[in-house]
């Protein structure tokens, strides 16, 4: 992904300022453009806040009804430029979820409501789906009764907007405390959409649903299940993705759905590892062979599970994906693998027993144990 500097830079700043400019002519904009060279040191999320707080303070208002009439004035302005478009756009975004938080009871939820509906038009220049949040954490349920209206704009990414916007694990997103606890009420969002005509919109389903399963299993499963008894050409894969972590997690509701239920002729040999310790950067190559004993086809999903030894000497599982197909009666299939242990930002390896188990529908079989060593000063793999 490219560095902060190259999506909000000074040049963005500049570009900003140029088109808020033209869209209002002879207004300084003086805290806009002074932020554009103060923003060396902050990561992506706090420069677009940066200039978040920069446009407020440019676009006042002697209410906060006032300011938030003035600010969308402005950026209905900006909408009418094809320029206003990409990166700029989150802070301005991001501004007009904040006026019309100030509004403290002057116009009741009518601010809110006008910014919804604000963001909503602005969301096709660069998703407003950050912006929303604060608006859920606000009043979840009038934001939320707003947003299934949504899920039938004429717009994909206003529709896409209702399902990534409430998502409970938004990535970038911040956390809204209302969607952490009862995963049922985004639920009637995702049902007016998981059939949308846009593959866009259909992605954002599948993994708003993913979200979900971390703690709501059931919830998933269940949802999941109604789409599939009521399917388009789509459904089946759209499910597919919304069920991975719960079929790398072997859960059998999931598993049964996709059509990999128990599979009693199945029988495991392996894994073999090709040695007995790694050093951190290496290669571990491991063998296995998944037998269909039985007198019928067997659907099988097999993965891998790595258990990784932490700091404190326990063992973390981490699954990884090997195949999904169909084993014919008598048959057998031949499994190869190398894992790799080169560092990587977001694990660390440490030094101890760690070891290899396959998983076949969601069935655990065989357990090889295996050493990690850290490498040596001169080992290549350290460089």
């Amino acid at each position: 992904m490219p560095a902060a500097d190259e999506l909000i830079g000074p040049s963005v700043v500049a570009e900003l300022v140029d088109v808020i400019s033209r869209a209002q002519p002879g207004a300084p904009f003086e805290h806009l453009r002074a932020c554009g060279t103060t923003l060396a040191p902050l990561g992506l999320r706090d420069r677009a806040h940066a200039l978040k707080d920069a446009l407020l303070a440019d676009v006042p208002g002697e209410t906060a009804v006032e300011g938030a009439a003035a600010l969308e004035t402005l950026v209905r302005r900006c909408l009418l430029h094809d320029r206003f478009t990409g990166w700029m756009v989150w802070p301005v975004a991001e501004a007009i979820s904040a006026r019309a938080l100030e509004d403290r009871g002057e116009s009741g939820p009518a601010t809110v409501d006008a910014a919804l509906a604000l963001l909503a038009d602005v969301t096709g220049r660069l998703t407003a789906e950050f912006s929303i949040r604060p608006l859920l954490a606000h009043d979840l349920g009038r934001v939320l009764t707003v947003v299934e209206t949504w899920t039938a704009h004429p717009d994909e990414h206003v529709r896409r907007l209702a399902s990534e916007g409430t998502r409970r694990y938004l990535p970038w997103g911040t956390r809204v405390p209302g969607l952490m606890t009862d995963a049922t009420l985004t639920v009637p969002i995702l049902d007016a959409l998981y059939r949308d005509e846009s593959e866009y919109v259909r992605r954002s389903v599948a993994n708003h649903l993913n979200d979900l399963s971390r703690t709501d299993p059931s919830v998933v499963v269940e949802t999941a299940g109604r789409w599939l008894g009521a399917p388009d050409a789509h459904t089946e894969r759209l499910v597919r993705h919304a069920l991975r972590t719960l079929v790398k997690k072997g859960d059998p509701g999931a598993l049964a759905l996709l059509g990999f239920g128990p599979v009693p002729g199945v029988r495991v040999d392996g894994p073999a590892l090709a040695a007995t310790s790694v050093t951190v950067g290496g290669e571990l190559a491991f063998t296995a062979t998944v037998h269909n004993t039985g007198t019928a086809p067997a659907r099988v999903v097999v993965d891998y599970v790595v258990h990784h030894r932490k700091a404190n000497g326990t063992q973390t599982p981490k699954v990884f994906k090997i195949t999904s197909t169909t084993i014919p009666a008598g048959a057998s299939l031949e499994l190869v693998r190398r894992h790799s242990f080169k560092v990587i930002t977001t694990r660390r390896y440490h030094p101890g027993e760690h070891a290899i188990e396959l998983q076949v529908n969601g069935v655990a079989s065989g357990r090889a144990a295996f050493a990690v060593h850290a490498p040596t000063p001169e080992d290549p793999s350290s460089a």
